[in-house]
């Protein structure tokens, strides 16, 4: 018969991410000028207690001496010891009430400051052995009780063994005394828990190397939170992409890996061995070549509108899930828009010009307002339509054209066809997507449909204008100005150089591919992509994924969840039921939702099973990426 684990913690540095005697130094030092020194002595302490170096009783009679403490200060740590638990304990709350009973916290810490974490953890009293800080009759502490074994030499290990505890006993802690508990013969196992702090001679002797909690109850056959240990999932994000994306999904469990430029093809299939997640932009070409050659990856996030980048039918070939933020940058493309029509029609980047060369060239001849004028938008999606509200709020006249039926906002109206739009417009703003029929969509016949001194705008795509053609109907005198955003070829770094025959023309606005680069932009597309990107990988949501079908889904309560991808051809899901009854699987709920190309299919079961008996649903002929979440 197997027994279930007793899980031993040790406090400081592992069920909270802090060293108590450090921020209590924080607290009593304030305004002292003796606190950078005496703080480095504290430090230095703690660091040779927690090595084995010297002993623990005495390291901590030395750094009591050294603070003047009062209860003040204890309470004020206590009061905020819960908002400082350890990333992974926070998220495993459940995993330490449905096993309070064998679960007991040691340390030579200050029962004061654990007894609040070990309430909201829900772990019994008289399961938390602590030390007990001792105080004179003004509220200033004197010491611990030294009657208490956690005061000297040993103490965790006397402390434990006078408990009984049944085995097998797991230790998991970060110092020296946490090994001692295995060493001394109470714990059959020892986790040197590294989330907070690593220390070398710590882990060397341990039994393994637990980054997270995660980690242990994945070692251990336990049920956590997430039964696979997060910080095993690599991820790589390419392209210089929003810290917040990087914060988002490290608080979340994941290590996270993040490069400033974009890879070419032959240097991403070497970065991606390993790689479960990858996040690009809009330069690093994700071919089917890469996602051939990716051996674990899941999914792929591409943190700007655009997917052009991706072979989405390649990544749902692989089962790979691709995700993008297609909202997130909409209002900074639509106010650079405004902004360019303006200075385009007041003529101020000429203007701006001629200052900085000494002439002064004050005339009102050739510089026009908005109000009254026509804009054309060609592409009626997110920021075509915006871009309608704000140029009618301008006074401006609004016609689109859309190969989609649009909904008209405002006094907005559709033309039928691209060449009556372009006859009627004074400005023609470009907002379609980057599929290959756009190519060229603005060649040197549409431009001649445009009225003369006409202004165009392309903040979409490089490939859909013909820049040559353009510069001759700008030379020509044709177009009366442009202001150009994207190029068919764009540099890869900022270090490249840039050329165009739009160069040095007058009237011609050239800005490097900036449309959606504003902080509130950058800082809004990445949260939206990380959070896809958990919402897939925690609980197998699918929604606004743009290569699998789309499924929203809550989370995993009471069960686990076997997420099945495959191809999208008869009498797949009657093998996979059939899978899972030979398995012996009782099945709590299912989801089926396919498209022209691929199936998805979620399943939550009992927890019941043998994990081995899932080896068949992997065999279900038209698999192509199989998932458990628990």
């Amino acid at each position: 018969m197997t027994h279930r684990p007793t899980f031993v913690f040790d406090f400081d540095s592992t069920l909270v991410a802090f060293e108590s005697l450090d921020e209590l130094a924080d607290l009593a030092l304030d305004g002292s000028a003796e606190s950078d020194r005496i703080r480095a002595d504290i430090a230095r302490l703690t660091n040779l207690a927690m090595t084995g170096e010297i002993a623990f009783g005495e390291a901590l009679r030395q750094r009591l001496a050294l603070l003047p403490l009062t209860a003040t200060h204890v309470a004020a740590l206590a009061e905020r010891s819960i908002d400082a638990m350890t990333p992974s304990i926070a998220r495993n709350r459940d995993f330490f009430r449905s096993h309070a009973g064998r679960i007991v916290i040691v340390s030579g810490g200050f029962r004061e400051i654990i007894a609040p974490v070990a309430e909201a953890l829900g772990v019994p009293a008289d399961r938390v052995l602590a030390n007990d800080l001792v105080y004179d009759a003004e509220g200033r502490m004197t010491g611990v009780d030294d009657a208490n074994p956690l005061a000297g030499a040993g103490g965790k290990v006397e402390a434990l063994t006078g408990l009984g505890l049944t085995g097998p006993v797991v230790m998991v802690g970060d110092g020296w005394t946490d090994f001692e508990v295995r060493q001394g013969g109470v714990a059959d196992r020892f986790y040197a828990f590294t989330e907070i702090v690593r220390r070398e001679t710590v882990v060397a002797a341990a039994d393994g190397e637990a980054g997270s909690l995660d980690e242990v109850l994945h070692a251990e056959g336990i049920a956590g939170r997430w039964s696979y240990p997060r910080n095993r999932i690599r991820m790589l994000l390419l392209e210089n992409i929003h810290p917040a994306a990087v914060e988002r999904l490290e608080e979340a469990g994941y290590s996270v890996e993040s490069l400033k430029g974009a890879l070419d093809e032959d240097t991403l299939i070497a970065r991606l061995k390993g790689v479960h997640v990858l996040g690009v932009r809009s330069k690093t070409q994700v071919s089917a070549r890469v996602l051939e050659a990716a051996d674990r990856l899941m999914a792929v996030a591409a943190f700007c509108i655009g997917t052009n980048q991706i072979d989405l039918d390649a990544a749902a070939d692989h089962g790979v899930a691709v995700f993008n933020a297609p909202y997130s940058n909409t209002r900074s493309v639509v106010e650079l828009a405004v902004g360019l029509m303006i200075v385009l029609m007041r003529d101020v980047a000429d203007k701006n010009a001629a200052m900085h060369r000494g002439e002064w060239n004050k005339s009102a001849t050739g510089s026009r307002e908005l109000r009254g004028k026509t804009l054309g938008i060609v592409g009626y999606g997110a920021i075509g339509s915006q871009l309608s509200v704000l140029a009618e709020g301008l006074g401006m006249r609004v016609v689109f054209h859309d190969l989609t039926e649009r909904l008209a906002l405002g006094n907005a109206r559709r033309m039928r066809s691209l060449g009556a739009l372009l006859a009627e417009s004074d400005v023609v703003s470009l907002h379609v997507d980057g599929r290959a029929e756009n190519a060229a969509l603005m060649g040197a016949a549409e431009l001649g449909r445009m009225k003369p001194g006409a202004l165009l705008l392309n903040l979409s795509r490089g490939h859909v204008l013909d820049v040559g053609a353009l510069a001759q109907a700008l030379g020509s005198g044709r177009i009366g100005g442009a202001a150009v955003d994207v190029f068919p070829e764009e540099p890869a770094t900022n270090a490249e150089p840039f050329d165009s025959p739009l160069r040095g023309l007058s009237n011609v606005i050239l800005t490097p591919h900036v449309g959606g680069s504003t902080e509130e932009a950058q800082e809004a597309i990445a949260e939206f992509a990380a959070d896809r990107l958990l919402g897939y990988l925690n609980r197998g949501d699918t929604t606004f994924c743009v290569n699998l079908p789309n499924v929203q889904l809550s989370e995993v309560t009471g069960a686990h969840r076997i997420l099945h991808i495959h191809r999208n051809q008869p009498g797949v899901l009657a093998d996979l039921n059939r899978a899972l009854a030979g398995a012996g699987l009782n099945i709590l709920g299912q989801h089926l939702k396919t498209d022209e190309r691929t199936g998805y299919v979620i399943t939550d079961v009992d927890r019941d099973y043998e994990p081995r008996a899932l080896e068949a649903v992997k065999e279900v002929v038209g698999t192509l990426k199989f998932r458990m979440l628990h």
